[in-house]
């Protein structure tokens, strides 16, 4: 029920016509209208909307971080490989039986044997080739089937040849030999050397990405902090070495101190650390004005304590961030200048190496290059995947 009081009445007139009556205009009797205050009892319409008791539970900005991240599937399945890549990094080399560094010439160019597989035809260290059938008796023991015969057509005339297929690591000799992943021109493991690779590879890229860090870390939070002069000078100075072409540079660098892992790393270092700079020094501009930050410096704190305490937490997230997408950035330059021939150097295998050398023998011998070229595509895919899904799990707008 609802009660509505009607008023009507003249201004400059003492003249006042008062009716109390019901929602659908229905008055109301005397009797109901002098009820005494008592007697009435407040009630709330249902169509009325009621205060409701507010229930959530408090998650601290670390735990949300972690659901979000969770909840991207792509994120946590690149993570999983990342962690797997990193890790076979670390004992690939040790599950073979053979160092890699170990060379047996008279088992060069193996093709790929694991055990068990070999029964099902894959991976049994069987190889295509085509002999004269006059010498055929000499594959007897060691052909796994015979494809048909085949012209061979030159200068000299035309000869038919018989396509086989042969156990190459019974044709050699070595029925107890598996090179997992195949032996490269020098009969070296191609399965603990792509591992040591990997190895050599990520360890360039985290001690680069941690000097870029800390160098970026420092420099960045200068510039944010203090602004002014003092950014002005080292974001002019910054210009001038990021417009300095990288090549020559690496070039040059690599001629005056050889090639190598420290080398490489200076190579690396020298602009790497600009990028983060930025990045910081953004967090810093965003941040040094919030009213927390002038509070602590009105009772006396110390730059130092203002940067590391009330500032740079903030930029934890993009930090992260940025340096995920990093470390694929080092290991792709690092691939490319060993692939050139100016980074990581013989005897010691880099993923870049084993992609030169398997180029090389792509027409021949194409498994060769077959491994490095698919833990490269999942590592560059896996960082970058990761990279992008702690960019959004760091981002506090995304927050449900």
């Amino acid at each position: 029920m609802e009660l509505w009081i009607l008023v009507s009445g003249w201004e400059g007139k003492k003249m006042t016509d008062r009716k109390i009556c019901m929602e659908d205009g229905t008055p109301l009797s005397e009797e109901l209208i002098h009820i005494e205050k008592p007697e009435f009892e407040l009630v709330q319409r249902e169509q009325e909307i009621r205060d409701v008791e507010f229930k959530t539970e408090a998650v601290s900005y670390g735990k949300d971080v972690f659901r979000r991240f969770l909840r991207s599937k792509t994120t946590v399945v690149a993570a999983c490989i990342t962690l797997f890549i990193i890790l076979m990094g670390i004992v690939g080399p040790y599950i073979s039986p053979y160092n890699y560094l170990e060379q047996n010439v008279e088992l060069k160019n193996m093709p790929p044997r694991i055990q068990g597989l070999e029964k099902l035809g894959i991976f049994d260290g069987s190889e295509v080739i085509e002999v004269k059938k006059d010498n055929l008796s000499e594959y007897e023991d060691c052909i796994i089937k015979n494809l048909g015969t085949v012209t061979d057509k030159s200068a000299f005339g035309t000869v038919e040849m018989e396509r086989i297929k042969i156990n190459m690591y019974k044709y050699k000799g070595a029925d107890d030999v598996y090179y997992w992943f195949g032996s490269d021109n020098l009969g070296r493991d191609l399965f603990s050397r792509l591992w040591q690779g990997t190895r050599v590879s990520l360890i360039l890229a985290f001690a680069v990405v941690a000097i870029n860090l800390t160098v970026g870390l420092i420099v960045g939070a200068i510039c944010g902090y203090y602004g002014g002069w003092v950014d002005l000078i080292i974001q002019r100075l910054m210009d001038v070495i990021w417009n300095i072409p990288s090549l020559p540079l690496t070039i040059l660098l690599i001629m005056l101190f050889g090639s190598g892992i420290l080398p490489l790393m200076l190579v690396f270092c020298l602009t790497g650390w600009m990028g983060m700079a930025n990045g910081v020094r953004m967090q810093f501009y965003r941040y040094i004005n919030k009213e927390y930050v002038l509070a602590a410096r009105t009772m006396g704190a110390s730059d130092v304590r203002i940067m590391l305490r009330h500032v740079l937490p903030n930029a934890v997230g993009t930090i992260i961030t940025q340096c995920a997408l990093s470390v694929p950035s080092v290991v792709f330059q690092e691939a490319g200048l060993s692939y050139l021939g100016l980074g990581v150097q013989a005897p010691n295998p880099s993923i870049g190496m084993l992609l030169s050398d398997g180029q090389k023998a792509l027409l021949d011998y194409p498994f060769m290059i077959v491994s490095p070229g698919i833990v490269i595509v999942f590592l560059m895919l896996a960082f970058n995947l990761l990279g992008n899904g702690l960019r959004d799990a760091f981002n506090p707008t995304l927050r449900q």
